[in-house]
Formats: C-alpha cells, structure tokens, sequence
C-alpha cells in the first residue's frame, strides 16, 4: 500500500506592538513552550481566516493580517504520537485589534509580549526553531502581499445539499 505524504497545514500570526511580539505560553507534549499564536487551518475557512481564528482563540486579541512573511517547511519527532509529523506554517504579520474578555483556548497558559531579544534568549522553551526565524524574517521586511493567497470557492462549500424547511 503506497503512503501519501500530507503535511499538517498551520498558521501563525506574527503581531508587533512597540517592539514587543505578542506571544503565547502552552502546554505542549514536551512540556511548556513557547510560541506564536498558531495553529491548524479547519475545513472550509481559508489560510486567513484560520490566523484570524487562531489569534482570537489564542490570545483574546483580534488580528488584522496584512501581508504573509513566509511560508515554512518543518519536520517535527511528536513524542506523544511516536513518529515525526510534518508542517507547512504560512505566517502572517499584521496589526492587533481589540482585546477581548475571553479564556483562552485550551491548553494555552498565558499571554505575553517580548522583545526580540527576550524571546531569543530563551531559545530553549520555544516550541520550534520556527519561532525566532519568523519574527526575524518579518524584522528583515520579508512581506509579500495577502493578494498572492487565493482560496477557491469551493473550500467553503461543504458539499451538503440543504433542503428548504417546507413544513
């Protein structure tokens, strides 16, 4: 039986406020780590409105993407699962809206804003070697328009027929 090879589709915001990176503490298999708000993208919502969920899920904070920094090829060894998984991360960068009253999605501690410097000094507790490459690149300008994504109609189209209710 041929295996098809799918890598895990993620997103990550990247979110600046004064020279601060708006970051998230969480519970990981490997301990606690940390990370950008991230995520995977869903059924049927395009590459961002899944950054747009995940920030808001994660950080109580709406985000406003406005350009795509990268898009990054990883390999991860999961110890939970036993074998390695593979992610395809597109990280946006773009400004923060309002704040909301809200938990926090699960598993995720607390929010946090740091430098870049504090974030590389603690090098050991990010979640991937992901984390400072993308606040770099975005530091170094790498943008590229959010016009270059295009998401098809039918992504959204959930393939069900409804039925008008004729009672």
């Amino acid at each position: 039986m041929t295996h098809t090879f799918r890598p895990s589709v993620t997103v990550a915001a990247i979110i600046e406020r004064d020279g601060r990176f708006l970051l998230i503490e969480e519970e990981t298999s490997d301990g606690i780590r940390l990370n950008q708000p991230a995520g995977h993208l869903d059924p049927h919502e395009s590459l961002e409105q899944a950054v747009i969920r995940e920030a808001m899920e994660e950080t109580a904070h709406e985000f406003i993407p406005e350009a795509l920094v990268g898009m990054y090829l990883s390999r991860y060894h999961s110890k939970s699962r036993g074998h390695d998984v593979t992610y395809l991360r597109f990280t946006f960068c773009g400004k923060p809206g309002r704040q909301f009253d809200q938990a926090l999605d699960h598993g995720i501690l607390r929010t946090l804003w740091l430098t870049r410097d504090e974030l590389a000094a603690c090098q050991e507790r990010h979640r991937s070697p992901i984390v400072l490459r993308c606040v770099d690149d975005y530091l170094a300008g790498k943008r590229t328009p959010l016009d270059l994504l295009y998401t098809d109609h039918s992504v959204f189209n959930s393939g069900l027929t409804i039925k008008p209710d004729v009672t």
